[in-house]
């Protein structure tokens, strides 16, 4: 069965033959004759989110005592590029403050000033329409003082949720949908 792939113009276990390892003792890191090695990059992705000086290390990475401990809230945050977003704030950070920056006029401004990021227009979209929705309600229930209070706390609820939701799930850029207005957003941030 030497030859499954008729396709190669030599043979997979002649070229593995080949190969040897290095002698006993030798180290391959610290080799004169060895050549440099060059960090693998994404030909797929663009190249300056790779490089090391791009990415924010957590303050847990500085301190080695820290390292590789979880410390609750906001851990590991070390594969966050500063880079993926159009304005001079982290990713995780932008997507948070469409919630907790005076909703819904927040969302709307960084429809406005954030152009490159997906995650963040998403989190802006959704907080615009559902805090819109929300201000209506406050109108149509103005004429009661218990349910214009417990509006406001559903809103305080809903800002604090979805605010630490699209900071923790920026890691891996999942989108945390609010019931049918999630929906609508992810088709405006699709469509564009």
């Amino acid at each position: 069965m030497s030859d499954w792939a008729p396709y190669q113009s030599t043979d997979p276990e002649a070229q593995r033959s080949s190969l040897r390892s290095p002698p006993p003792g030798s180290s391959f890191f610290s080799s004169p004759s060895s050549p440099p090695l060059v960090p693998h990059q994404n030909p797929w992705g663009d190249s300056r989110s790779y490089s090391p000086s791009n990415v924010i290390q957590p303050e847990s990475a500085v301190v080695a005592s820290g390292a590789g401990q979880s410390t609750g809230f906001g851990n590991n945050r070390e594969f966050v590029n500063q880079f993926e977003t159009s304005l001079p704030l982290r990713l995780d950070i932008e997507a948070a403050l469409a919630y907790v920056l005076l909703p819904p006029a927040g969302g709307v401004l960084l429809l406005l000033l954030e152009h490159n990021s997906d995650y963040v227009r998403f989190h802006a979209w959704q907080s615009a329409l559902l805090f819109t929705g929300m201000f209506f309600l406050h109108i149509l229930f103005s004429w009661s003082g218990f349910f214009s209070w417990l509006l406001f706390l559903c809103d305080l609820a809903l800002i604090v949720y979805l605010s630490a939701r699209a900071y923790t799930d920026a890691d891996t850029l999942d989108r945390f949908e609010v019931p049918y207005i999630g929906a609508w957003a992810s088709s405006f941030v699709d469509e564009e």
